[in-house]
C-alpha cells in the first residue's frame, strides 16, 4: 500500500512526458503483466505461489496488482531519457530492481512460494516482460527523435 501511494504521488508530480492516452497505457501495462503472470503462475494446476495470505482472490490482491502500474509508468518514463546504447544495461538494472522489490514483498509476506519456486526464477521473467515493454514503447511512442508519434496509439 505504501509503495502504491508513493508511486502515484511520484507520477503526479513528475512533469508530463507522454500524452494522457499513452501514460494510461504505460500505467496499465504493469497492472496487466502483473495480473497475467501472477495468475499464470499462481493458479492450479501449477500454483507456484500464493499472493497475500489466502489462495483465493481478495480486494487486497487487486490493490497489489494496481501497485505495478506506477512501476511500469516509471520504467517507461525513465527509459524515455536513456541512450539507445544503454538499453540492455537499463533492462538488466530494472530487472534486478524488480527482483529486489519482489524479495521485499516475499519477506513481507505478500508472496508465499510453493512447489520449489524460488525468487531467482522471477528474474528472467522480468527480463522478458521489460523487453516486451520496450517493444510497446516504440509502438506507442515511436522513436525518441519523433515524440509526436504518441498520437499513433
Amino acid at each position: 500500500m505504501i509503495g502504491l501511494c508513493i508511486g502515484i504521488i511520484v507520477m503526479v508530480f513528475l512533469p508530463a512526458r507522454f500524452s494522457r492516452k499513452t501514460a494510461i497505457v504505460f500505467f496499465m501495462c504493469g497492472i496487466f503483466t502483473g495480473f497475467f503472470f501472477d495468475h499464470s503462475l499462481s493458479v492450479e494446476p501449477v500454483s507456484y505461489y500464493d499472493v497475500n495470505d489466502k489462495s483465493t482472490y481478495q480486494f487486497i490482491d487487486f490493490l497489489s496488482y494496481v501497485s505495478f502500474g506506477p512501476y511500469s509508468y516509471l520504467f517507461f518514463y525513465i527509459y524515455d531519457r536513456i541512450r539507445p546504447k544503454s538499453v540492455f544495461l537499463y533492462i538488466l538494472i530494472s530487472a534486478l530492481i524488480s527482483t529486489t522489490i519482489e524479495w521485499f514483498a516475499h519477506y513481507s509476506g505478500v508472496y508465499h512460494y510453493r512447489h520449489g519456486y524460488k525468487l531467482p526464477y522471477s528474474f528472467p521473467i522480468y527480463l522478458f516482460v521489460q523487453s516486451c515493454w520496450l517493444v510497446l514503447y516504440f509502438r506507442c511512442h515511436g522513436s525518441k527523435s519523433n515524440s509526436n508519434s504518441a498520437s499513433n496509439l
